[in-house]
């Protein structure tokens, strides 16, 4: 849902207007810049509700309200901004459709969210109706073994909810202050082992369509619509909840491998297929520019048999073993990157055992690596290949990486197992999955140069079969959308049908999948 873990977790406040809407069982807030009359949904007279309108100061000032994403390079002006925090179903749902019926009126794009890491404007509705979803609701079923979450539940809200009951869920994003409900639009992986994208460990969905109906959704019910929401970027209608697969909470104890970095995708491939042990796996690559991407390491995670209760579930991570000095210090110095490679693959592992419970390694916020620039930002790229070609990809890296301006702090390897299922899958067979990240300079030459860079990588993965992520900025050309996402006109004609109006729009359907090729 991406390298996601060093994204930037954007808090979005009400800075210049709210209209809050208050029941017995929570709140619904929004901020606009412009007038805002409340929805007229069906309400229970339980729920009490009250609203309080304070937007006199931006219609007056003409100002519009203005939303970013983790890049902060994509500033854009929205109509209004709901958060929702509610316990009430039935309220939340009356409001929701309320909100859909309002901006279908007023044609404007529609867009539901949750942390909006995303880096390209994909949870950005232009002069729309963007609503942040933020509902903290698990119910957890030990016996089938499947949590019922709702949609804007932060995953460190689930881990801390089945961490008490001796579980975890199968497969999330890396960093645990995402929502569940972003992490299925964007299907994205994770590192446990042996699974494929978090889509494939959700049994069902509800989700409410442009006209406000109320769909349930599995691979038995519904299964166009379950198959084109996973990984759909919000573009069919609003998750409401969903059923996902956990696991039972071990305690891990990780086996480090020093390779090559060209053995690193079949060795990686490998072990996960062959030792059915390893419960989470990653790699790592050098990134000095001296054997740029030669030196590789491979994490595997098994069980450690306890009589010992496990302990709570911390906050460890990918990255519990790098401090966030030594790698920022990254930027701009190759010792400091030869620095990093020695303390991660050398000190830190004879320091400590490096045991954690399943739930502590996932738990980690993007604030722990956190870049603070005032003028750099953090740019993730994450591109799908073969194990068998992985040494074709790294070097497209060191050639075009290395002709680039960018900055590139870190690369981290995943296995994503098959996705036979979702309609723009990236992962139609095993592959690799390496996510980036760079430090860019927030100046239109940094950009071109990323933007040239990215274009440059993108051809080079196409080239030897692979994908890439979408996600991240926009930066690819069309022909390149359409060639790693196969099935794209099937995913545009099914938009059409179950969103004729066109209600819920971002710019990664404006530039892409909006007009007939």
């Amino acid at each position: 849902m991406n390298e996601p873990h060093r994204r930037r977790y954007l808090r979005f406040a009400a800075a210049s207007a709210a209209v809050g809407a208050t029941s017995l069982a929570g709140t619904l807030r929004a901020s606009t810049g412009a007038p805002v009359s409340p929805p007229k949904p069906a309400i229970p007279p339980a729920a009490a509700v009250t609203f309080s309108i304070q937007s006199a100061g931006v219609r007056a000032s003409g100002r519009r309200f203005v939303l970013n994403d983790a890049s902060r390079l994509n500033p854009v002006p929205v109509h209004s901004h709901w958060t929702a925090d509610l316990r009430d179903e039935a309220f939340f749902l009356g409001m929701l459709h309320g909100q859909l019926r309002s901006a279908a009126s007023l044609r404007r794009p529609f867009v539901a969210s949750g942390a909006r890491h995303s880096m390209g404007g994909q949870s950005l509705p232009r002069d729309g109706h963007a609503l942040t979803l933020a509902i903290n609701i698990c119910e957890p079923d030990t016996r089938s073994k499947v949590f019922r979450v709702h949609a804007g539940a932060r995953w460190s809200q689930v881990i801390d909810k089945l961490d008490g009951i001796g579980f975890s869920p199968a497969v999330m994003q890396s960093n645990s202050d995402f929502s569940v409900g972003a992490t299925f639009a964007v299907n994205a992986h994770g590192w446990p082992a042996p699974f494929g994208p978090f889509g494939s460990t959700v049994r069902a969905f509800r989700i409410m369509l442009a006209d406000g109906t109320r769909v349930n959704c599995s691979r038995d019910e519904n299964p166009d619509l379950f198959a084109l929401s996973m990984g759909g970027y919000g573009l069919f209608g609003v998750l409401i909840d969903l059923d996902v697969e956990m696991v039972e909470n071990q305690l891990l104890r990780p086996t480090r491998e020093r390779l090559a970095g060209d053995a690193a995708g079949a060795r990686f491939a490998k072990v996960i297929q062959s030792d059915r042990s390893v419960r989470m796996a990653y790699g790592r690559l050098s990134v000095a520019r001296s054997g740029f991407l030669e030196d590789a390491l491979l994490v595997t995670y098994r069980p450690v048999a306890t009589d010992r209760p496990l302990p709570p579930a911390g906050t460890g991570g990918l990255f519990a073993s790098v401090s966030r000095e030594v790698f920022r210090a990254q930027i701009g110095s190759e010792p400091a990157k030869r620095a990093r490679w020695i303390a991660e693959t050398a000190i830190n592992p004879s320091v400590g055992s490096g045991e954690a419970t399943r739930n502590t390694l996932m738990n980690e916020p993007v604030a722990n690596l956190a870049g603070r620039h005032a003028n750099r930002t953090d740019i993730l790229h994450e591109y799908f290949v073969s194990p068998e070609v992985f040494p074709a990809f790294l070097a497209a890296c060191r050639e075009v990486i290395l002709g680039s301006r960018q900055e590139l702090l870190n690369v981290t390897l995943r296995y994503v197992a098959p996705d036979p299922t979702s309609v723009l899958s990236y992962a139609p067979e095993p592959r690799i999955a390496a996510v980036m990240l760079f430090s860019q300079v927030m100046t239109p030459e940094g950009e071109a140069d990323m933007l040239q860079m990215t274009e440059a990588l993108i051809d080079h993965v196409l080239r030897i079969g692979g994908t890439y992520y979408l996600p991240y900025r926009l930066h690819a050309r069309r022909d390149q959308f359409e060639r790693s996402n196969p099935r794209h006109a099937e995913f545009a004609a099914r938009k059409r049908h179950y969103d004729p109006g066109l209600l819920f729009r971002h710019a990664l359907w404006d530039a892409y999948l909006s007009r007939p090729a």
